[in-house]
């Protein structure tokens, strides 16, 4: 292990993927990943399930499931493993997980010395036939800082970025599929008219305007950098970008630091890579790191009960019916 360096050059990636057909997305994460070493990155971090595209997912047969899945160790994510070692860099994509009979919504960090750690999406709730993970994923990298993987709505619940920081992450890999979905919430996020994305040619600050606006980045902004911010570390978002079956995908690929800053994002609505160098030194004094030193534990044992509302992430995340007015745990 490699002592902590004080910047780590890294990038985050947008990009539109190829349902089903990984031959082409294992070709677009080799141009962007050379894109990347070309401008000096140590790590590229590609968004979530970028090597099957995603929402097409949710209305596939278990079967084609079946075929499109596999084990942590097989062809995709060795060969992730080697553009890795060839080029010299760590790099991250997300997949459809075999183990057995379960399959996984899961993400492989692969570094340039043949260590690959996989991440199961904690709240996965795009098919009944992809399971949940049970577990955080930290672990120490080649140039001696910690980092963690969570997927997509992983994030969005505050107590698993918590977690992760106390287990020692300095920087959090956040491969997302967001922006333009179709929220229960009714000031939450919307669909993005697709007509936007096939006329922007013609008009593209309009396409523009709509993944910047409230469905997009406005939504991102109202809680992405306060998990940075709150837990005092580097937090690298990447997305997917445009037609993504039948919703649109926003972009704004970005990297926030533990003051909770962008310090990088893209400027496009379209296939893009983000690199910047993460300051280090950032991190001592950082306020929400500062803060974990005030932590009292033992007033927290409410956040470990069990409400007796709680629903499994599929039907959490697609169910209509409103959380009751009621809601507490006794403590």
């Amino acid at each position: 292990m490699m002592s902590t360096t004080t910047d780590l050059r890294v990038s985050v990636v947008q990009f539109e993927a190829v349902p089903s057909d990984k031959t082409a997305n294992l070709a677009i994460v080799r141009r962007l990943a050379e894109q990347a070493v070309a401008d000096g990155t140590q790590l590229v971090v590609f968004p979530e399930m970028c090597l099957l595209a995603y929402w097409h997912l949710t209305k596939t047969t278990v079967e084609q499931l079946r075929e499109l899945a596999e084990p942590a160790d097989g062809p995709l994510v060795r060969a992730v493993s080697e553009l890795a070692t060839e080029l010299g860099v760590g790099i991250g994509a997300g997949f459809l997980e075999a183990e057995g009979d379960a399959l996984y919504n899961s993400y492989a960090v692969c570094f340039p010395d043949g260590a690959v750690h996989v991440h199961r999406k904690l709240h996965a709730f795009e098919h009944e036939a992809i399971s949940s993970g049970d577990r955080y994923t930290v672990f120490d990298t080649p140039w001696g800082v910690r980092m963690a993987i969570l997927i997509c709505w992983d994030n969005n619940l505050v107590e698993n970025v918590r977690a992760v920081t106390l287990m020692g992450a300095k920087v959090l890999i956040a491969p997302h599929q967001t922006g333009g979905t179709s929220s229960r919430s009714p000031h939450g996020m919307k669909v993005v008219s697709s007509e936007l994305w096939h006329n922007r040619a013609n008009d593209p600050e309009a396409l523009l305007d709509a993944v910047n606006g409230p469905y997009g980045r406005g939504w991102l902004m109202r809680w992405l950098p306060s998990r940075a911010h709150d837990n005092g570390i580097f937090l690298l978002f990447s997305n997917g970008i445009g037609p993504d079956d039948d919703e649109i995908r926003t972009g704004n690929a970005m990297i926030i630091d533990p003051y909770g800053r962008i310090v990088a994002e893209t400027p496009v609505a379209d296939e893009s890579v983000v690199t910047v160098d993460l300051d280090m030194d950032l991190l001592p004094l950082s306020t929400g790191r500062r803060w974990l030193l005030g932590r009292r534990p033992e007033l927290y044992g409410v956040l470990t009960q069990r409400s007796g509302l709680e629903r499994d992430a599929r039907t959490a995340r697609h169910s209509d019916a409103p959380v009751p007015d009621d809601f507490q745990i006794e403590n």
